[in-house]
């Protein structure tokens, strides 16, 4: 499914502004407390160092195949000129500029087997950069006109202010780049007028004011609402929320109450450290690539749920990701019959998103209300002359009145799952008139398809024909009806 995308990250020129740090790992173990103290005696074993922060997003890019660019400030000592030193190798173009009397940061992790002890972090606040604007905006011209996609990634380490930040949104906008925000802080209005913005939901929780509990039932609703008031405030195009163990939302400002939600992929965490960072990642090479939204969303979910299995501030490879996601395919872990039933307003924001993108829209219906052979002939003939195929089934209301109130035998959420279950059923939804023709009003597909009819007896089929639509008639299995199965399980 993500092959071709991913094929395109090695022309993807990425971006990325943030604040960047050195990360530390001091691994060991622990067998014993001190008699000095109630504490653990930590056995020192071994220390790495990687980039961390923005640091990392950008080594993800590079690892992922991307034509990545670095711009951050580092302090003028040997941190910095290890930070350096780690971009270069990991295959990344930088432009740091380097402050006298400014510590890099470091943050140290001692970590005995899987378990984090403690962090220690050797920082200060970055200085205020005014006098540097001039040349720093002349830096960011050059860097994101050249740029495919922008990624800023905010640690509020100092460099994104509400004066550095909007710039950087004002010259992408300008040049109609996509900049994505990996945000922090409670104030949203340095991100005004960005792309995408990405917060985790402790950080959406902290922008709103608000406490969210992902397993309420009034969840979703609370979640649109608080977005709205994002949306109206600051002009934020898309908000994606990442919800560690439960997943990923997507909340378009254009259709706010059309939200996208996948689950988790990770099956085991190591460890959670620099997981945001590729997601991030991940996601600005998607959309760099030219994915949807939806597409970038996904892919980014599966890349987290990898490297949260690893030990330490991890990057994701190309060649791991594209592995991953062969075994996920063969596996068939990213089906979900319950995400495919969508409602109308649903539908018709994702016709449009998938007719932009080429794709041809399918359409037919009917009750399916004990599933037979029929059935499953008609909808796998319908796959074949479409790349995306709707599935409108009858509500239990609306077959009592077609059918008697004997009918249906199975219910509408039973009927609908079993058809979302079905590999060449792309989308289903439910409709309570006798006829989908609303939903063909709607939707407009491309391809209209039913066994059964004449086309001069069908209604929806003449409405769509008026406005462009290819009708096709399928051909039926003889033998097979609902009506067929019940009388021979009465006898």
């Amino acid at each position: 499914m993500f092959d071709a995308l991913i094929n395109r990250f090695p022309n993807v020129r990425a971006l990325v502004i943030g604040d960047i740090m050195l990360d530390t790992f001091v691994y060991g173990e622990v067998d014993r407390i001190s008699p000095e103290a109630p504490v653990p005696v930590f056995k020192y074993r071994q220390k790495t160092e990687m980039l961390g922060g923005a640091g990392n997003v950008a080594a993800n890019l590079a690892a992922l195949g991307c034509i990545t660019t670095f711009i951050g400030i580092v302090g003028n000592d040997s941190t910095g000129r290890k930070i350096a030193s780690l971009l270069n190798k990991a295959g990344t173009k930088c432009h740091l500029l380097k402050l006298n009397g400014y510590p890099t940061i470091i943050k140290t992790r001692f970590v005995a087997k899987t378990n984090h002890l403690l962090r220690m972090d050797n920082e200060e606040v970055l200085p205020v950069i005014t006098a540097l604007l001039p040349r720093i905006k002349k830096i960011l011209n050059r860097a994101i006109s050249a740029a495919d996609i922008v990624l800023v990634s905010d640690y509020n380490k100092g460099l994104l202010t509400h004066e550095t930040t909007p710039i950087v949104i004002d010259i992408c906008n300008k040049l109609h780049k996509k900049v994505i925000i990996d945000p922090k802080g409670h104030d949203y209005s340095k991100y005004a007028g960005a792309t995408l913005v990405k917060p985790n939901l402790k950080e959406f929780s902290e922008a709103t004011g608000k406490k969210y509990y992902p397993l309420s039932p009034n969840f979703q609703p609370e979640i649109i609402k608080e977005a709205k008031h994002l949306f109206e405030q600051y002009k934020i195009e898309n908000l994606v929320i990442t919800l560690s163990e439960h997943g990923m939302l997507h909340i378009p400002s254009e259709h706010p109450n059309v939200v996208e939600k996948i689950s988790a992929q990770v099956k085991e965490v190591c460890d959670v450290s620099g997981a945001g960072d590729t997601a991030l990642a991940s996601l600005g090479a998607s959309l760099g690539a030219g994915a949807s939204i939806s597409d970038a969303m996904k892919l980014a979910n599966i890349a987290a749920g990898i490297v949260v299995g690893k030990l330490g501030t991890s990057t994701l490879s190309y060649d791991e990701l594209k592995k991953s996601l062969m075994v996920q395919e063969r596996e068939n872990h990213h089906i979900n019959p319950e995400n495919k039933i969508v409602t109308l307003e649903q539908a018709e924001y994702l016709v449009k998103k998938l007719k932009s993108r080429g794709k041809i829209i399918g359409f037919t219906n009917g009750c399916f209300d004990c599933c037979h052979l029929g059935h499953l002939s008609s909808l796998l003939q319908a796959r074949k002359y479409c790349d995306v195929l709707f599935v409108a089934i009858n509500s239990d209301l609306s077959i009592k009145r077609l059918k008697g109130n004997d009918r249906p035998v199975q219910d509408e959420k039973t009927r609908s799952m079993l058809i979302a279950s079905l590999e060449y059923v792309d989308y289903v939804l439910i409709f309570n008139d006798d006829t989908p023709l609303a939903i063909i009003e709607k939707l407009r597909p491309d391809i209209l398809a039913k066994e059964g009819y004449r086309i001069d007896e069908w209604p929806e089929a003449t409405f769509a024909s008026h406005y462009g639509a290819k009708i096709i008639t399928l051909d039926r299995v003889k033998g097979y009806s609902t009506t067929n199965l019940i009388e021979k399980m009465k006898h």
